[in-house]
Order: structure tokens, then sequence, then C-alpha cells
């Protein structure tokens, strides 16, 4: 189960990497600065020495991500229900 999990969050991080890397595809109005700042708190999560994260934490962060590039809470609707922060 966490395989799917983590599998799905991948590819949400790589969909935002590809939008991010195309500057004509952003939409007006994304805050790049709480995308990365989201990005960052997953990936600092990830890497704590002490190997404890929450999967949950890291799905919220890059959920969160995901939404502040796509505007779109169609593709997150089969993470756990996940409040997306706007």
């Amino acid at each position: 189960m966490n395989d799917r999990r983590l599998y799905h969050v991948q590819n949400l991080a790589l969909e935002i990497m590809d939008r991010m890397n195309d500057e004509h595809a952003l939409k007006e109005g994304t805050n790049l600065k709480a995308v990365v700042d989201l990005l960052s708190r997953a990936i600092g999560s990830l890497a704590d020495p002490s190997g404890n994260f929450s999967l949950d934490y890291i799905e919220g962060k890059v959920a969160s991500a995901h939404y502040e590039v796509f505007h779109n809470e169609q593709k997150l609707s089969c993470l756990k229900s996940i409040p997306v922060s706007r």
C-alpha cells in the first residue's frame, strides 16, 4: 500500500517539475515561493536522519504544491482525504 502511495506522490512531484520547467505553461498567479516551500518541507521530512517520517505529511505537502501549480484537485482525489491548503 505504501509503495502505491509513494509512487503517486512521485508522479505528482514529476508533474510539478515538468510544469515549472515550462515557463509558458505556468498559470498566472502561481505562487512559486509557496510551491518551493511545500516541496522543501516534504523533502526535509524524508531526509530526517532518524528515519522517522509521516507519509501523510509528505502526501499533504506534495498535494498542496501540486494544487498551487495546477489548480486542480481531481488528481489528488486518490490520496487519503488530505485537505489541500489554499
